[in-house]
């Protein structure tokens, strides 16, 4: 069996997991990739992401005294064929300061397909200073299954408060449940030329059009300000899979350009390629 992760398992990188699951992939694309010289990510990254689910999960500490927490959170989603298993959640895309007094923290969450949500675990280690917690609600969001689902808590994670228990398992709240088409995962190459300057530190961005008017979101290629100085360099090439609206078979335009911000904006762009998977995940 073979495993390819070519992913950071860092706080700091990617999605911030430090915890991945792998699944297996035929043994042609590893031969196949010694031969291309290390093109792996253009044949890998599609058919991986076909076999994974994305959840964006936010959390909302309730806004009462001594509702935040420093003890260190973990949340585990319960689907209709499997479970994900304990997931840390260290890295919050808001705050850099995690589960404060009223604050939301996003995270991201990605697992093997677990099937429809049904529930979710969540709770706490009980570990330093201030450990007790009173969560608000949970939120998770996964766009490939085109579902937006609430879980209401209200209640304290924390020993001498409540019932005394620091993990909880929360149902979802049917009627604040959001339906929407799902999204599918786009590779989009983009190079950049090789001329003097060429590169830029700014925040690229995309949007896909399809026939008929319809177009993605305007998304921004880069996780974070690391990533705008890391990508985009002169005579690169740099691949990312993102999950977009779904604009059809064909597309007819798109709209790439940044927002001028960083110490180097200017950016001579080469040329980009988009690879839609197909809905029978070919």
């Amino acid at each position: 069996y073979y495993f390819p992760c070519q992913r950071w398992l860092a706080v700091e990188e990617d999605d911030g997991q430090i915890a991945r699951e792998l699944v297996p992939v035929d043994e042609a694309f590893v031969k196949k990739d010694s031969e291309n010289d290390g093109q792996s990510p253009a044949t890998l990254g599609l058919e991986q992401k076909a076999k994974s689910t994305t959840y964006t999960v936010k959390v909302k500490t309730g806004d009462k005294k001594n509702a935040g927490t420093d003890a260190n959170v973990f949340i585990i989603l319960y689907g209709s064929k499997d479970d994900t298993g304990i997931v840390s959640l260290k890295a919050s895309k808001i705050n850099k300061n995690k589960f404060e007094r009223g604050k939301v923290d996003e995270f991201t969450v990605e697992s093997v397909d677990i099937g429809d949500l049904k529930k979710i675990k969540i709770g706490h280690d009980n570990k330093g200073n201030s450990n007790g917690w009173f969560l608000e609600w949970v939120e998770i969001d996964a766009p490939s299954l085109g579902q937006c689902l609430k879980f209401p808590c209200g209640r304290w994670l924390d020993k001498s408060e409540d019932d005394g228990a620091i993990e909880r398992i929360i149902f979802p709240a049917e009627l604040q449940t959001v339906e929407y088409i799902p999204f599918v995962p786009y590779e989009i190459t983009v190079y950049t030329s090789d001329i003097f300057g060429a590169g830029t530190d700014a925040d690229v961005f995309i949007v896909l059009y399809g026939s008929d008017g319809i177009c993605t979101q305007q998304k921004s290629l880069c996780l974070n300000k690391r990533e705008q100085r890391m990508y985009f360099e002169r005579n690169s090439a740099n691949q990312f899979i993102v999950e977009l609206e779904d604009v059809g078979d064909i597309i007819e335009k798109i709209r790439i350009g940044h927002n001028g911000g960083g110490l180097n904006s200017g950016w001579h762009l080469d040329r980009v390629t988009v690879r839609r998977l197909l809905p029978n995940g070919k």
